[in-house]
């Protein structure tokens, strides 16, 4: 398997590509720089009515996605070989991260399975090693648009699809802060101006202006990502030396 490859198993999967495939992803995929599979989950049920889900164990409302059928699914599109880490869209996971998304865009791709209803059966997750991965503290109808989300932020991240190699090194999260202000023109537009330093030409203020603003942000915006950072970057100590007192002093 070479190249980024994304498969996904899903109930809905005229769902895909959707918005995968417009702008820089879909630009990206037409031109082979990564690929994209979608594995009908019905396709593996069985039965005249090919049912994919059943009622709670222990009762309660809602259904629950099927652990033979979701594991037929896997297997017939991840077998054991592939190197592909296996995650689950659910809230419960483990939050998506930069840093995680620059994990997967290094690897050779993702197998993502899209819950839906109440849930899956946790004996799949268990022997299937499913990741379960978290796109924010909300619950959608399904893990289809999660995993749009995340497939996005990987692709983006692929060499030659944002173009410059550096276009997304300064970007919310890539250093632990939030992004700085952008500008551009007009210089004035309803009366507010561009930032004076950003249009003096002098390189050194303008790195010392976004840094300080960004780190004016994150405190203010994302105090929780400013701790972080705080205790990855603290202050420097001080070198002043204290004047040392003599006996005779």
């Amino acid at each position: 398997m070479s190249g980024f490859s994304a498969t996904v198993i899903t109930l809905y999967p005229e769902m895909f590509p959707g918005p995968l495939g417009v702008s820089l992803s879909g630009k990206a995929l037409s031109e082979g720089a990564w690929s994209l599979q979608t594995a009908f989950l019905r396709d593996h049920a069985e039965g005249r009515h090919r049912s994919v889900d059943d009622t709670p164990a222990g009762g309660g409302p809602g259904m629950v996605l099927r652990a033979d059928v979701l594991g037929r699914a896997i297997d017939a599109v991840a077998p054991p070989q592939d190197p592909r880490p296996r995650l689950l869209m659910s809230p419960r996971g483990a939050p998506l991260t930069q840093a995680r998304v620059r994990e997967l865009a290094a690897g050779p791709g993702v197998v993502i399975v899209c819950g839906r209803f109440e849930g899956v059966d946790e004996r799949v997750i268990e022997a299937r090693g499913l990741i379960e991965t978290s796109i924010g503290d909300y619950v959608l109808s399904g893990g289809e648009l999660g995993a749009m989300v995340l497939i996005d932020a990987v692709v983006r991240l692929l060499p030659g699809v944002m173009g410059a190699a550096a276009s997304g090194d300064e970007e919310s999260f890539e250093t632990g802060l939030l992004e700085y202000p952008h500008y551009t023109r007009p210089q004035v537009w309803e009366e507010r101006g561009i930032p004076e330093v950003l249009v003096s030409g002098d390189h050194k203020r303008i790195a010392d202006w976004r840094r300080a603003e960004a780190l004016a942000l994150t405190r203010e915006r994302r105090p929780e990502l400013w701790e972080a950072w705080m205790r990855e970057h603290p202050p420097a100590p001080d070198r002043k030396r204290r004047r040392r007192t003599r006996p005779d002093d």
